[in-house]
């Protein structure tokens, strides 16, 4: 529902012009005088304003200027008498975007509106495709593909069953939302998805990668600058808050976020308004804030390197997407999903993949999640020849390099990988249990983690042959260790 500010100092005119847009479905507000107007559109952001040439204290000619100065694309509709016509045209030199003329039926100021408001529309989407093009892709308007909503989330284990029907009920209320998870598990994905099922769907959907941006230049991203704000500012600039307004803004990696700007957030959230870098001009905004992050924010709280303040408020609506080597099953449905999606795009003849190709990917750990299936799916299409991709085609990428023919058997199930010593990951990994004992029920992830560094130990440190041994990439070895330590599971010499 459209918003439009009505300013005249004659109250029969006003009540009368809102009676005819409230019947049209816009909701209004009112001023007696400019001053008054001035005031109101900082808070209340209509989406167009129709005011009167001719009042007192301040003129229509003098409430446009000051409102191009403050705002350069909230459309203005100009109200004037058939003498004055002559000064309308001026005005819209200065930036009215229409007039009307006294008398006028009301279907000619419902369609004057109409047309501001839609041209309003075009100038900020165009504002967001030149802020696409300026800033790679962190930027995305609102996406009309077939492929929305549930639609767009694939997968049918019972993680992502249980996230779908959560996400109904997240995407109707106009709560911020906390998406957490390893990189490349698809935060994004469900981020557009709580976008496109919610009342905003039709509203423009805008993202910021936090952990690419400096601090400086992340506030003016945020919240825009006037003209003159600092060095290079030459023309006055709106954010991604402000040009977001009535949809979606999603805060990638917020946990980049310095102290200063995670202090404005957090008066954002709070108190719905902001201000421009060089102003002192407090400007009212309806942005639905979704935020991912791939680390503990809880972790980094107690460590003093996020507000507490800002997570709790951030923290309103949890989603905790679990990593693809958790979701297994649901390769067998990604896989075929990003080999058509690749064959598409180039205009390749569809490929199947192999069932011992299949095996194959549903044995590997997965550190890059759903975001490194899909890079090697596509690299599959390219490389591979003939219609099937085959275990030989992508068995190197997945485990460090070429394994040995006569250690790869392809009678149809995965191949067994030795670790070039005659002994397999799984008989590794036996090994080092068996040392460890038998004890007490324990958690899996904390038995994964003994048997590396039991394994590492066993190696001196050598994290190559500590990989070879247990059937694992280095760089996935390197990635666990490196969370471990900064979680203080183990130590830091390792």
């Amino acid at each position: 529902m459209r918003s439009v500010l009505i300013v005249d100092d004659k109250e029969m005119l006003r009540d009368s012009v809102a009676v005819t847009l409230q019947r049209a479905g816009f909701t209004v507000v009112t001023a007696a005088d400019g001053h008054a107007a001035l005031e109101l559109i900082p808070r209340k952001r209509p989406d167009a304003v129709v005011t009167d040439l001719r009042m007192p204290g301040m003129t229509g000619i003098d409430l446009i200027e000051q409102i191009r100065a403050v705002d350069q694309d909230l459309p203005v509709v100009l109200m004037t008498a058939f003498g004055t016509i002559k000064t309308a045209v001026e005005a819209m030199k200065i930036g009215a975007f229409d007039y009307i003329t006294k008398p006028f039926e009301g279907d000619e100021l419902i369609i004057a509106v109409k047309r501001a408001i839609e041209h309003a529309r075009l100038k900020r989407d165009n504002a967001i495709l030149r802020l696409t093009v300026s800033s790679g892709p962190d930027v995305t308007p609102h996406d009309d593909s077939e492929c929305s909503g549930l639609n767009r989330i694939l997968g049918e284990s019972q993680a992502i069953r249980d996230i779908k029907e959560k996400l109904q009920d997240i995407a109707a209320s106009h709560g911020t939302v906390l998406i957490s998870g390893e990189s490349g598990t698809g935060k994004e994905v469900i981020a557009h998805a709580i976008h496109d099922l919610s009342p905003r769907g039709g509203e423009p959907f805008l993202a910021m990668n936090c952990a690419a941006m400096s601090e400086s230049l992340m506030e003016s991203e945020l919240f825009g600058h006037e003209r003159g704000a600092f060095t290079g500012a030459d023309q006055l600039r709106k954010g991604r808050f402000e040009l977001a307004h009535g949809g979606t803004l999603l805060l990638d990696e917020i946990s980049e976020v310095k102290p200063q700007i995670q202090a404005k957030l957090l008066r954002v959230l709070q108190e719905r308004t902001f201000e421009r870098v060089g102003s002192s001009t407090s400007i009212g905004v309806d942005v639905r804030v979704i935020a991912t992050t791939n680390r503990d924010l809880n972790l980094e709280v107690r460590r003093g390197e996020f507000r507490e303040d800002l997570y709790f408020r951030l923290n309103v609506l949890p989603i905790h997407l679990p990593p693809l080597r958790e979701r297994v099953s649901d390769i067998e449905i990604l896989a075929p999903h990003f080999v058509r999606q690749a064959c598409s795009r180039d205009g390749r003849a569809e490929k199947a993949i192999s069932s011992s190709a299949m095996h194959l990917l549903m044995s590997y750990h997965w550190p890059g999640n759903v975001r490194e299936l899909q890079n090697l799916c596509e690299r599959a299409v390219v490389l591979s020849r003939g219609d099937v991709i085959e275990s030989d085609v992508i068995h190197h990428w997945l485990f460090d390099g070429p394994v040995p023919d006569a250690a790869v058997e392809t009678n149809g199930s995965a191949g067994v990988h030795s670790n070039g010593n005659g002994v397999t990951p799984e008989q590794a990994v036996a090994i080092t249990l068996g040392e460890l004992g038998s004890g007490e029920p324990r958690l899996l992830a904390d038995i994964e983690r003994d048997v590396i560094v039991e394994t590492l130990k066993r190696y001196n440190g050598h994290r190559q042959k500590t990989a070879r041994a247990l059937g694992i990439g280095v760089r996935t070895l390197g990635l666990k260790l490196k969370k471990w330590k900064e979680l203080q599971l183990v130590s830091p010499t390792l």
